[in-house]
């Protein structure tokens, strides 16, 4: 029997999943390592431990091993945009996460150079604060590329560090706000106006590219070799790859970030599109026409401050009946120290009526989110003049039994709700076919 390893890593956690095929060619899955993942603040920056996460990666790589001693191959996922700077093989630290807030001061001098109108024109990607681009200019500001040879995605990275093989894939490229939108390679235009060496921007391959063996001490460490392969390593496109769709439906990937879109067979920049501010990113073999939408964020923030677990939230909610809603893609909800005041803020800043107390407050949060999917859906109705009638919902999210009754009521789509590690699934899946 052959076995697959898919490392899927999330912004608050990672998972180690084991796929192979039973005899009626069924996908099985085994979950045999999960590890916390967390956004530290060093020098009031927000950084990734990028050591101890490969060292989390390398101890679910061995207990895997020890349970399945052959595997045929593995893959990585992450989230987007982000990644680490290297000098030849010596890593520039630290590695800023994309919530950080430096590049409040690029932006603007990015579209001094090049004006968005111009920016969605060449690669078809919304306006993200946190998009690669930015990062990457406030980088040269700040002298960081000045000794840079490579800039790798935290995927590529993490794979480089078993293999000592950089590899550069292109679904997780797409995120960066750099790519063509037709050609499917990083803009010369952009990398020419910005004054990028355009060394840094190597050749992309698509998923399914052997990236190749464990390094020898990496075998001696982990006690096996794996071959290593590139996977779609944009956690969203991974997640794509794995839902279940009978149909090509809308689907919304659901976690910390709620991504909403639908697969095209071709990019669409016109100014509907980019007004809308939705995005062209990748699949494997066709684009992935979505948003970016806060998510669970704001969840996941409140639960921790207000020391509860998401089903007693649920409960709570459903005791409220203040029905008022905020804009949970405003800015002031990226990276709030208290997110209860931030909301309680929204709604005085605005002259609406505040809510009472924390049931409302998680109530408005789960009605507000709901609201901005159908927002959504109504744009890319308008954008694609095409009605939808069912929504897919994969991912942590989609156990939220609340949130999707609120979803179905207020975009009237049957929501199909699939509580599955749809990202590890396509991890696997891309690895299973190209096997």
């Amino acid at each position: 029997m052959d076995y697959f390893l898919a490392i899927d890593i999330g912004a608050s956690s990672g998972r180690h999943i084991i796929g192979y095929k039973d005899d009626n060619n069924n996908l099985i899955t085994d979950e045999v390592y999960r590890f916390s993942n967390q956004i530290d603040t060093i020098n009031n920056h927000l950084i990734w431990d990028i050591d101890r996460i490969l060292s989390e990666v390398e101890k679910g790589i061995k207990l895997a091993l020890l349970k399945y001693p052959n595997i045929k191959s593995m893959s990585i996922d992450t989230w987007g945009v982000d990644y680490v700077l290297l000098n030849n093989d010596k890593e520039i630290y630290p590695v800023y996460a994309y919530r950080d807030t430096r590049t409040k001061e690029s932006i603007d001098k990015v579209h001094s150079i090049i004006p968005f109108d111009r920016l969605y024109e060449i690669t078809g990607s919304q306006f993200q604060e946190f998009n690669t681009i930015y990062q990457l200019y406030w980088d040269k500001l700040n002298n960081r590329l000045d000794n840079a040879t490579d800039f790798l995605y935290i995927p590529e990275y993490l794979m480089y560090k078993l293999t000592g093989i950089k590899a550069f894939e292109y679904t997780n490229a797409s995120t960066s706000g750099m790519m063509d939108a037709i050609d499917n390679i990083y803009s010369n235009e952009i990398i020419n106006k910005l004054g990028f060496n355009s060394s840094l921007f190597k050749s992309l391959n698509k998923p399914g590219y052997i990236v190749g063996d464990f390094k020898e001490d990496i075998i001696k460490e982990l006690g096996g070799n794996i071959k290593v392969l590139l996977c779609p390593t944009h956690d969203t496109a991974s997640a794509v790859e794995g839902i279940p769709m009978h149909e090509n439906s809308p689907y919304i990937s659901s976690g910390t970030w709620s991504l909403l879109g639908i697969k095209l067979p071709n990019a669409i920049t016109n100014n509907t599109a980019k007004y809308a501010n939705y995005s062209n990113e990748y699949g494997p073999n066709y684009i992935r026409f979505q948003k970016n939408i806060m998510g669970l964020w704001i969840i996941q923030c409140l639960s921790k401050e207000m020391n509860l677990d998401f089903p007693t939230m649920v409960e709570m909610a459903r005791k409220s009946y203040y029905y008022e809603i905020y804009d949970v893609n405003a800015e002031c909800f990226l990276n709030s120290s208290n997110m209860r005041l931030e909301i309680i803020n929204w709604f005085k800043n605005n002259n609406k009526p505040i809510p009472n107390n924390d049931n409302d407050i998680i109530n408005t949060t789960y009605r507000s989110l709901a609201y901005s999917y159908k927002i959504a859906l109504e744009e890319l109705e308008k954008i694609t003049n095409k009605k939808y009638a069912n929504l897919y919902i994969v991912g942590g999210g989609a156990k939220n039994v609340y949130l999707n009754e609120l979803t179905q009521e207020f975009t009237n789509k049957r929501i199909i709700a699939l509580p599955i590690e749809a990202t590890a699934i396509g991890n696997l899946l891309s690895q299973i076919k190209e096997n």
